[in-house]
């Protein structure tokens, strides 16, 4: 039986034998406790015929529990300094292929096809770098990749922004965006004593399953996003002052979006963070048809 990578004793061990420090600018944390790992593992559902494309290894922890369970592994590491360990530590598994690249510059579509083409479903998991969190989320779900769902562990910050409701002080544009495309459920917390180093706040475990379509129907999507943007770029302000801000000559057009809004039954003096995702919806293709049109 191979001895897991995230224990104290272990995780030291290697990281000593090949002289690693860690590079904050990269958020790097190691978990040091296997039972998360495996919980982690648990909550992506990952079988024999997953495919797994993990974010940001490190010295391959998590790596290993999902070799342990999943058809393939595809892990994009970012930092050169941990090829090394990961090939002397990946390898009791030849399912796993590290790819040395950014995963925010990746052709993860062409990933996918090179790497895991015959796994019968495809899962993201990860313990992601704090710092990159937001557009690495986005990327996934804008790419619109064959995933059956993405789990991560991140800051609880972000996970309670991701998973919030209407008319509360974490709901924002990324709630939206993440809800439009997902069904967003925090899982687990993970307090931060169990990563080396010790990070200064405590983190969470999201799962985000993809839906087969978005939550609402919209005519422009990329529309929709920037309205949702706008609406929350000043968060004192009303709804209404935020879409003038938005609009190319807003002020002019201060009667026609009145208009608009009286005609979906909004109330301009709302502020964004009162919007379900449904009436955001309902305006976004109200707006955009009305100023075409005028």
């Amino acid at each position: 039986m191979i001895k897991d990578i995230a224990t104290p004793i272990r995780t030291k061990a290697i990281l000593e034998k090949y002289g690693f420090s860690f590079k904050k600018s990269l958020g790097q944390n190691f978990l040091i406790e296997p039972n998360v790992l495996t919980r982690i593992v648990d909550h992506a559902e990952v079988t024999e015929k997953t495919g797994v494309i993990e974010i940001g290894p490190g010295i391959g922890a998590l790596t290993e529990q999902l070799a342990r369970r999943a058809k393939k592994v595809v892990a994009f590491e970012i930092d050169k300094r941990l090829l090394p360990i990961l090939k002397e530590t990946m390898s009791p598994y030849p399912n796993v292929t590290v790819v040395h690249q950014d995963v925010l510059e990746a052709d993860l579509k062409q990933a996918v096809s090179d790497y895991l083409s015959d796994c019968e479903e495809i899962m993201v998991v990860a313990n992601l770098p704090y710092y990159v969190t937001t557009p690495i989320i986005m990327k996934l779900l804008e790419e619109k990749l064959p995933l059956r769902g993405i789990v991560v562990m991140l800051q609880k910050e972000v996970a309670d922004r991701i998973a919030a409701k209407p008319s509360t002080k974490q709901y924002g544009s990324l709630s939206i965006a993440i809800q439009y495309y997902t069904e967003a459920k925090t899982v687990m917390t993970v307090p931060k004593t169990v990563f080396v180093p010790q990070p200064n706040v405590d983190s969470a475990i999201i799962r985000l399953l993809v839906r087969d379509e978005p939550t609402v129907a919209v005519q422009n999507e990329a529309y929709f996003f920037q309205l949702v943007r706008a609406s929350f770029a000043q968060r004192r302000k009303t709804l209404l002052n935020n879409l003038i801000h938005f609009i190319p000559n807003g002020k002019e057009l201060k009667p026609l979006v009145e208009k608009t809004l009286e005609e979906v039954g909004i109330d301009g003096r709302r502020r964004g963070e009162a919007l379900s995702i449904e009436e955001f919806a309902k305006l976004s293709d109200a707006l955009d048809s009305a100023l075409k049109e005028k």
